[in-house]
């Protein structure tokens, strides 16, 4: 719960300047008090008049700040062109050029990389740019309040900031929320996924009020990826950039280069993108994932594709189990990155090939330390920004093994 001042107290503000490091929440640091504090809404070398907000979070002290008034601008800021941009915090970078995003992208993997010995050399390529930097998501996550509207919630001050509009989000999205506007009050969280190339979606929970005309609580919606269609159930995971997620699945092919002979195991395989878009460049592929639902939605997905079998399982039991050793392996977990016994039957394995797809750079670097110790070895790092306007970024990296 919050602690901060009152509105009717004068805000607590302070002079800082910006130290040449991000967060990993995407905001600046600054020297305050006896530590530092993470500074939302500035850039790197600027000099800034922060408000500063107390409060407590899981029973923690913590101090944050947020940019008031710039003394000393960054080359690189810009006007940022969402109304509620610094009251909402969905968007950490709106006010950074976009060249420049992606400058810091690289820089905060580099920074991760650099934690490691094994890893403190390794080339980082520039960052693969996104075509659409604005209405290019394809899910919301909304919070209503008592009238029914949608909006989010401040993630430093814990306010509700209710919104007319999300730039990130797809055209589509915003056009159903508008459609909700003040009529969805029987719920508190509201998800909205939305098909970019199909113009089917899906609305979680299932809203029951006559003023509702739109259909809801479906279980599941489809989209297309490079042509081809994907069913993608309301609990299965799916990439939020439509046009970046073609373009992840072509960089991965592009990256291992596949021949047509390699058996291939694609772990947390999700719904089958990977394994259903790369099948006709590969001998076999054994995709493996623990949701039900997506490895429901993953079989329907291949259907008439004959060389790619789904298995349900967590892939540490899999593959600690795994006798048959792969030519190749993709690996995209989730955030946490990989449990350390996948790490270890990969060691076992040896895979001439292994693609790790990641969207957390900490974790990432984490694991690439425990392959490389363990005899793989790194051969190119690419980043690809899957979410414009964000600190978050997806990298992808090739590794080889004798």
């Amino acid at each position: 719960m919050s602690t901060a001042r009152p509105d009717d107290q004068p805000p607590e503000l302070a002079e800082l300047t910006l130290l040449d490091e991000i967060g990993p929440l995407g905001d600046c640091l600054a020297d305050f008090e006896d530590g530092r504090i993470n500074v939302f809404g500035g850039i790197p070398g600027e000099r800034v008049v922060a408000r500063i907000v107390r409060y407590r979070r899981r029973r923690k002290r913590m101090v944050s700040g947020l940019v008031l008034e710039v003394i000393e601008a960054s080359p690189h800021r810009v006007p940022a062109p969402c109304q509620y941009f610094g009251a909402c915090t969905g968007c950490q970078w709106q006010h950074v050029s976009y060249s420049h995003q992606l400058v810091l992208k690289r820089g905060y993997v580099e920074r991760n990389f650099s934690e490691y010995p094994s890893l403190s050399s390794t080339n980082i390529e520039p960052c693969i740019p996104a075509p659409s930097l604005y209405g290019y998501r394809n899910h919301a996550r909304y919070t209503i309040r008592r009238e029914g509207s949608p909006g989010f919630v401040n993630r430093i001050t814990r306010r509700f900031v209710q919104t007319d509009e999300c730039m990130l989000m797809a055209p589509g999205i915003n056009r159903l929320a508008d459609d909700l506007k003040g009529r969805a009050q029987e719920t508190s969280q509201l998800s909205i996924r939305y098909g970019i190339n199909t113009d089917d979606w899906l609305i979680q929970p299932r809203l029951k009020s006559d003023d509702i005309a739109l259909e809801s609580g479906q279980s599941h919606y489809t989209e297309k990826l490079l042509g081809r269609e994907f069913r993608i159930a309301s609990p299965s995971f799916f990439q939020v950039n439509t046009e970046q997620a073609e373009r992840l699945a072509e960089l991965v092919g592009e990256t291992l280069g596949l021949s047509g002979r390699e058996s291939v195991a694609d772990a947390y395989a999700g719904v089958g993108t990977f394994a259903i878009l790369l099948a006709g460049s590969a001998k076999r592929i054994i995709a493996i994932e623990e949701s039900a639902a997506a490895i429901r939605d993953a079989a329907s997905n291949a259907s008439g594709i004959e060389n790619v079998e789904f298995i349900e399982g967590k892939t540490e039991d899999v593959f600690d189990s795994m006798e048959a050793h792969p030519d190749v392996v993709i690996l995209d977990p989730p955030r946490s990155g990989c449990h350390p016994t996948v790490l270890e039957a990969l060691v076992r394995l040896a895979p001439e090939r292994t693609v790790y797809v990641s969207c957390d750079p900490e974790a990432l670097a984490r694991d690439l330390d425990v392959l490389v110790r363990g005899g793989f070895r790194i051969e190119s790092v690419r980043p690809i920004d899957m979410f414009p306007q964000t600190h978050h970024v997806e990298t992808v990296v090739l590794l080889g093994c004798d």
